[in-house]
């Protein structure tokens, strides 16, 4: 002020007096408790160096563990602050990268595709983009660098490759770049002899560059040449599972299988099963924690005494499905080891049980209904007709997780195709909860089920399952108020 003396000031949509108060209260209970407090100003913020003050009053009394930046990104996703077009961005570089595209191979595919301007205009973005990537990696390299630039040592005989035998493991996630290197390696000497070990059906990660194209050609792609013919190679079918008893291990085989571009197996399970293993319980819109807690009794209940606690996996589409009372499950049910997992991170991993959660339609159901963007199309391989191909192995592979039993939790008013397919057809052997015992109500207009949705005032409308095409909404029974009304009782 004039007269020299400080006047705090606060935002004007600030309580100026309450927050220097607050202010004041803070500093008195901590000097009372003897405990630290860091104060930290806006002026900070202004000049561009709040978080370096921060380390710095912070330095004396913790030790710093920094996050890894991949999981710092992953939760910005998570919380909606990096905008689609900058993951965009990144997802095409990545995959430009590990293709060893060039620009102009873009543009070239581009005009296949008839992508249009927008295509035009991505790219011209794009290419500075990537300039500058390159220019701040400097002399480092990043993964895909390290795999393309092993694949042209190879290619021109920088690297004399030793090996006359080579095994790759995880061959249904192969991409292009890797293939590159395998081929250069083999190309080496002439009796080189490649053995790849992979499963087509558990191919779930073109979002990071695997092509599935490369394992179903492989003797296009890998075969040697002998008397005249080219393409040679042999295929040994290992079929035998040591996880999954029979009643999943042939309904996940069926379910895969109805794709016709996925390569047919003969699987041996690991046992049979007395009773269904796979069972459908139906979720409304707020009772899926009480439901998942009744599964969970009924595994803690039927646990085998012998052992010292059941393998019970969650599994969601995406991280975000994960319970948020994961920790107060684990102690309401100690005899249960329970973890859970996304679907992709359960790759390689089993448990006694298996609970799918969020097995509806919608974005980020399951089938997930979110879609790569067109301009992806530019630096991946060709697309598979098929509908859902690689969410059907998604599936699969959440299917193939369990050994003795595995539950899905089935939203009622969102209806998941995949789980309307397994209910429809007797050969899977689903063992059905108690709502699907019921007779189901079918749409007065159209035909299509009726699927029950709760209201906040806990009665039940009823909508039409053909939501897109019919969007017939009717009320339940006046007097339960969760029933649908027949013409036989007018109240239930």
């Amino acid at each position: 002020m004039a007269d020299g003396t400080e006047h705090l000031m606060t935002a004007p949509y600030i309580d100026r007096d309450a927050y220097l108060a607050d202010m004041e209260w803070k500093r008195g209970v901590h000097a009372t408790h003897g405990t630290v407090l860091i104060e930290t100003f806006s002026y900070d913020r202004q000049e561009g160096r709040l978080l370096q003050a921060l380390e710095e009053k912070l330095a004396p009394h913790v030790t710093y563990n920094p996050r890894r930046p991949e999981t710092i990104f992953n939760r910005l996703i998570e919380l909606h602050r990096i905008d689609s077009f900058t993951r965009l961005l990144g997802t095409f570089l990545r995959k430009y990268k590990n293709g060893g595209y060039s620009i102009q191979d873009c543009e070239n595919k581009a005009r296949a595709l008839k992508s249009g301007r927008r295509a035009k205009a991505f790219l011209n973005i794009f290419e500075p983009v990537y300039q500058e990537y390159q220019k701040r990696l400097g002399k480092r390299i990043d993964f895909e660098d390290m795999i393309l630039r092993a694949a042209h040592y190879a290619e021109i005989g920088r690297y004399d490759s030793p090996f006359h035998h080579i095994l790759v493991d995880e061959f249904q996630d192969i991409s292009q770049s890797r293939a590159r290197l395998i081929k250069a390696l083999k190309a080496q000497h002439a009796d080189t002899r490649l053995f790849a070990v992979g499963d087509d059906w558990q191919s779930i990660f073109r979002f990071a560059g695997s092509d599935i194209h490369l394992m179903r050609n492989f003797g296009h792609e890998f075969g040697g040449n002998f008397d005249g013919e080219s393409a040679v190679h042999r295929v040994i079918d290992l079929g035998r599972t040591f996880r999954s008893v029979d009643r999943i291990a042939f309904a996940a085989r069926r379910f895969v299988l109805k794709n016709p571009s996925q390569i047919p197996k003969k699987v041996i399970p690991a046992g049979t099963a007395k009773k269904p293993a796979i069972r459908i319980v139906d979720t409304e819109y707020n009772d899926t924690d009480t439901k998942l807690r009744e599964v969970l009794t009924n595994l803690s209940e039927t646990g085998d005494a012998n052992r010292r606690k059941t393998c019970v996996l969650l599994l969601g589409r995406y991280r975000f499905v994960r319970p948020e009372n994961l920790s107060e499950l684990k102690h309401q049910f100690p005899n249960l080891s329970i973890s859970y997992k996304t679907i992709h991170a359960s790759k390689g991993l089993e448990a006694d049980h298996v609970i799918l959660l969020n097995a509806a339609s919608g974005r980020t159901g399951f089938p997930s209904e979110i879609t790569d963007d067109p301009l992806l199309d530019l630096v991946s391989t060709e697309t598979e007709p098929f509908e859902n191909a690689e969410e059907r192995r998604v599936m699969y592979v959440a299917m193939t997780r369990a050994r003795h039993s595995l539950t899905l939790l089935a939203s009622v008013s969102r209806p998941s195709d995949f789980v309307s397919e397994l209910r429809g057809e007797a050969e899977y052997g689903i063992a059905s909860g108690d709502t699907n015992d019921a007779v189901p109500h079918v749409c007065g207009k159209c035909g299509g089920p009726l699927l029950p949705v709760p209201a906040r005032n806990g009665r039940t409308w009823y909508r039409c399952g053909h939501e897109q095409l019919c969007g017939n909404f009717v009320p339940a029974c006046s007097a339960c108020g969760k029933d649908m009304p027949s013409r036989e009782r007018t109240a239930s």
